[in-house]
């Protein structure tokens, strides 16, 4: 019979040290998310909900700003908050619409946002598509009215008779995730995503990245893991 080859005490005791640091600093990882809004409540009020209730538990810490600002101003607000903040941020997102500005200051926007390590959670044309998604399919253009009024057609099919879609309500996350299919919403706007192989993102239309927000959002472990092995 083999003989089990013996291990000093001092050395297992230096490898148990090594393994309980090792689960401490584990446990007390976090990743920081700085998300920075156009609107002043619709879509802070939608990230707020999945702030309270998603488990994300610990290991997410998320900030949220509405800003009032658009287009080029959001990403500078962006690189503002980054500066003065005492946090640093793992991931700092713009969430806007491109609504009605003109083309140019909505491409420049995501362009020099790139060029600042800021992701954008960019709608077009408005986030309101984002909330669409989690009952159809849309590949035609909209305005946000339009939104508006398919939204409440699909709500009202799942038995909310007398729903009306109001901007600024904080219920929206809730009642997508009764209501909706949010695996469903992140396929349909990856099948939107593959249709446009251009940097016109501004005839993108429809098109929005608000699900790449929403993933890392649900799966903060894989944010720590890309940000470890890129280290």
């Amino acid at each position: 019979m083999a003989r089990k080859a013996k291990i000093d005490n001092a050395l297992l005791k230096r490898l148990e040290r090594k393994e309980v640091k090792r689960v401490i600093e584990t446990k007390t990882k976090r990743v920081y998310f700085l998300i920075v809004c156009e609107g002043v409540k619709t879509e802070p009020n939608y990230f707020e909900a999945i702030k309270e209730n998603s488990p994300i538990g610990s290991i997410a810490v998320i900030d949220i700003e509405g800003t009032g600002k658009n287009t080029l101003s959001i990403i500078d607000e962006c690189i503002l908050l980054r500066t003065k903040s005492f946090k640093k941020y793992d991931r700092i997102w713009a969430v806007f619409d491109r609504d009605s500005f003109p083309a140019v200051n909505f491409d420049n926007a995501i362009n020099k946002a790139t060029a600042n390590n800021i992701f954008c959670a960019w709608s077009n044309e408005a986030f309101e598509l984002w909330f669409l998604l989690h009952f159809q399919y849309v590949n035609n253009s909209m305005s946000r009215n339009d939104y508006k009024a398919f939204l409440e057609r699909e709500v009202r099919r799942k038995g909310l008779k007398n729903y009306t879609y109001r901007k600024n309500s904080k219920s929206t996350y809730n009642l997508l995730a009764s209501k909706g299919d949010k695996q469903q919403a992140i396929e349909w706007a990856k099948q939107l995503e593959i249709l446009y192989s251009d940097k016109q993102f501004s005839t993108h239309n429809p098109c929005t990245k608000v699900h790449h927000l929403f993933e890392e959002l649900m799966n903060p472990e894989k944010v720590l893991d890309s940000i470890a092995q890129n280290k």
